[in-house]
C-alpha cells in the first residue's frame, strides 16, 4: 500500500520578487513613503535642471525692482539687489542638496569603519573608539560644528565636512552595535572556520548585515544636514556670495523681513518640506526593514 505524500507549494528561486518589484511593493503598501519619495524626487530634479527650469538667473541684478512683493514677472517677489527669488531658491537647492549630501557621506566614511573596528575587534581597541565616540558626542552639534569650521575656514565645503565629523559619531555608536550582535551569529564562525581573513569577513558577512539600521539613519541625517546647513549659512559659516543655498537666502530675507517676508518664508518652507520628506521616508523605512517597528509605526 503507497501513501500519496501531500507537499506544500515551494518557493523557487525564480519566484523571489526582485529588487525593483520590492520596492514598488513596499511603496504601494506605503502611501507616506510614496508621497515623500515623490515630493524629494521633484525637488531633485528642479534642482537639477534649474538652469533650463529657472524663469531668470540667480544672479541678475535690477536695481530699479528692488525689495519688490509677488508679482506677474516676479512670483516670489525680488530681493535687495533686485534678484527674482524664484530663480535663486531653484538654485540655491543644488547647493543645500549637495550640502546635505556631503555631511552625511563623509559621516558615513568616517563612522562606518570606525564602528566596525570597535564592534568586530573588541578588547582595549573597543574602548578607545567608544571614549572617543562618547566625548564628541558630549559636545552640542552645533557648537562643535562652528568651531571646526572656524578652524577650517569658512566656506560650504568645509561648513559641511565639519557637520560630517559632527554626524560621524553617530554612525560609529550604531554600526558598533549592529557588529557586536552579528560577529557572534554562526555564519560569521563559520567562514572563521574556513580561513576567512579578518577584512574578508567585515566585507563578506558582517558590513552587509550591519548596514541595515545605518541606512535609515542617513536617511534621517540627510533632514539635520539641511537645518545645520541654513543655520551655519545664517551665521556666515556657509555658503558665500555671489553662490546661493536655502540658508543663505534666508540669512538675507531676515534683514528685509518686515518689508518682503515671502524672501524669508519661501526658503523657510522648502527647507521645511524637504526635510519632514526625508524624516517620513526615513521612519518609513525603520517600519519596513524592522518586523517588531511595524506593530509602533
Amino acid at each position: 500500500m503507497t501513501t500519496a505524500s501531500v507537499s506544500s507549494p515551494s518557493r523557487h528561486a525564480g519566484d523571489e520578487p526582485g529588487p525593483a518589484r520590492r520596492v514598488l511593493g513596499w511603496l504601494r503598501g506605503d502611501p507616506r513613503a510614496a508621497l515623500s519619495l515623490l515630493v524629494l524626487v521633484l525637488i531633485l530634479g528642479t534642482a537639477l535642471l534649474a538652469p533650463w527650469v529657472a524663469p531668470y538667473d540667480p544672479a541678475h541684478q535690477d536695481l530699479e525692482h528692488m525689495l519688490e512683493g509677488p508679482s506677474a514677472a516676479h512670483w516670489l517677489g525680488t530681493d535687495d539687489l533686485g534678484r527674482d527669488v524664484l530663480s535663486r531658491l531653484i538654485h540655491g537647492g543644488a547647493n543645500s542638496l549637495y550640502a546635505a549630501l556631503l555631511a552625511v557621506s563623509v559621516a558615513l566614511l568616517i563612522g562606518i569603519p570606525l564602528g566596525l573596528i570597535a564592534g568586530f575587534v573588541g578588547g582595549w581597541t573597543d574602548v578607545a573608539i567608544s571614549r572617543l565616540i562618547d566625548t564628541f558626542l558630549s559636545f552640542p552639534a552645533i557648537i562643535l560644528a562652528v568651531a571646526v569650521t572656524g578652524a577650517m575656514g569658512i566656506g560650504l565645503t568645509n561648513a559641511m565636512f565639519s557637520v560630517g565629523l559632527v554626524f560621524a559619531p553617530q554612525i560609529a555608536r550604531l554600526i558598533r552595535a549592529r557588529t557586536l550582535v552579528v560577529r557572534q551569529e554562526l555564519y560569521v564562525d563559520a567562514a572563521r572556520c574556513f580561513g576567512a581573513s579578518p577584512l574578508r569577513l567585515l566585507g563578506r558577512h558582517v558590513l552587509p548585515n550591519a548596514i541595515q539600521p545605518v541606512i535609515v539613519q542617513s536617511t534621517l541625517l540627510l533632514a539635520v544636514a539641511l537645518l545645520a546647513e541654513a543655520s551655519l549659512s545664517f551665521l556666515g559659516l556657509g555658503v558665500q556670495p555671489p553662490d546661493v543655498s536655502w540658508g543663505a537666502m534666508i540669512a538675507r530675507g531676515y534683514l528685509y523681513m518686515s518689508l518682503v517676508p515671502e524672501q524669508m518664508y519661501a526658503p523657510g518652507l522648502i527647507i521645511m518640506v524637504t526635510a519632514v520628506a526625508f524624516n517620513a521616508l526615513g521612519e518609513s523605512m525603520r517600519t519596513a526593514l524592522d518586523p517588531t517597528a511595524r506593530g509602533h509605526g
